[in-house]
């Protein structure tokens, strides 16, 4: 984490704001007020000056007094914040190096400077020889090879040849690092910097369908983050998006439910809110009722989501006994004494159960509804389906 004070260049006389950096996602929207009222923050526009930035990456204090984007400064720390110590290192020397300052080089270092070599001490010449053999190969290597490797032969090489830059940050190698253009000034990259539950591609219908413009959305976002990210690939519009599941952490059955090409981004954005935090079981539960209710859309799939207590779930049963089973040693329905287990008949009783409820065996187990009204309104969202029955398996 970090923390910029950013002020209007055109009006000082507004005052200053302490922004943290990455935005929390439950500040995101207060941070924008704060900026809005000092008339900056654009999510285009480099409208904010640097005050001051207060960060452990003090190479990026070359960014102060110049005016910033806020929507890169929130990226470039995302990036920063999930470094290990070795990548902090190989970023600020390397920044330092090519003596960059401008929001846009910094982002893309990010994403090459991890191909340098940094020595910071000089004491252990096999750890160096190392790290700059792994620096060599994409940052991997077997174990036979770091076997095999003289590392303290590794790192003569490396010195005696020359081409090291001494920096605050130590003495720093390119190893012929070029600063690739990953980020063009205005669509980020695809990067995941927390666990979201939806990741979907935008980009614009008026853009060929193989566009390497694609903005970028990880659901669940409140609403101004949408608003803003769409306004930075250019689209006002929302009918004039096309939309591409790109990645998802829900069940595969709810996957390939979803027909991008008639979904919108509110839906969409309200399944993950409404599946975000769901434990694992629950995860597998809502798999079971989606191939028992057969949603149609996201809409439909969110209200569903929200009333898993109108359904009994026997995870991995697959015959009426292994239900049967479940339900009297699990389910919780039923003081279960494991001395009387050779008098109960599962089977019977799974067979019983199953007669008298609107269930199926999906792959994932046995799914069952319990509400008193049809899965059609509770899909479609009627109010009632609210006041069914509580306190039901799941």
């Amino acid at each position: 984490m970090m923390s910029a004070v950013l002020s209007n260049p055109s009006h000082p006389e507004y005052g200053v704001a302490t922004i943290p950096f990455p935005i929390p996602n439950d500040q995101y929207a207060h941070c924008m007020e704060l900026l809005a009222a000092m008339e900056i923050g654009d999510a285009v526009k480099a409208d904010c000056k640097v005050e001051k930035i207060d960060s452990f990456y003090t190479v990026l204090k070359r960014a102060e007094m110049l005016a910033v984007n806020v929507e890169e400064l929130n990226y470039l720390a995302k990036r920063l914040d999930s470094f290990d110590t070795g990548e902090a290192a190989q970023f600020q020397a390397m920044a330092h190096k090519l003596e960059l300052f401008e929001l846009k080089d910094l982002i893309n270092l990010t994403f090459c400077c991890q191909q340098a070599t940094v020595i910071t001490d000089f004491s252990d010449l096999a750890a160096v020889g190392r790290d700059h053999y792994m620096n060599l190969h994409g940052g991997s290597a077997s174990v036979d090879e770091l076997n095999k490797l003289d590392g303290e032969e590794t790192a003569r090489r490396l010195i005696e040849n020359g081409g090291g830059t001494i920096t605050p940050y130590g003495v720093v190698y390119d190893n012929g690092m070029k600063l690739e253009q990953i980020y063009d000034g205005r669509f980020f990259p695809c990067y995941y910097y927390e666990p979201n539950a939806i990741t979907v591609a935008v980009t614009s219908k008026a853009e060929p369908e193989d566009t390497e413009h694609i903005t970028w959305l990880f659901l669940p976002m409140i609403q101004e983050e949408i608003d803003r990210a769409l306004l930075r690939g250019g689209i006002t519009d929302p009918a004039d998006v096309r939309l591409r599941l790109e990645d998802s952490q829900l069940p595969n059955e709810v996957d390939v439910l979803l027909d991008m090409e008639y979904e919108n981004l509110s839906d969409l954005n309200e399944l993950a809110e409404a599946t975000d935090g769901l434990s694992n079981a629950d995860m597998e539960k809502l798999g079971a009722v989606v191939m028992l209710a057969e949603p149609k859309s996201a809409a439909q799939i969110k209200n569903l989501a929200e009333s898993l207590d109108l359904f009994d779930f026997a995870p991995g049963a697959h015959t009426p006994q292994e239900y049967g089973k479940y339900m009297i040693q699990q389910s919780g329905h039923f003081d279960y004494d494991e001395n009387l287990d050779a008098f109960y008949d599962y089977e019977k009783y799974g067979t019983e159960r199953m007669n008298a409820e609107d269930g199926m065996f999906t792959d994932r187990g046995y799914i069952a509804y319990k509400g008193y009204i049809s899965m059609e309104e509770v899909m479609n969202g009627s109010q009632s389906s609210r006041m069914e029955m509580g306190g039901l398996s799941r």
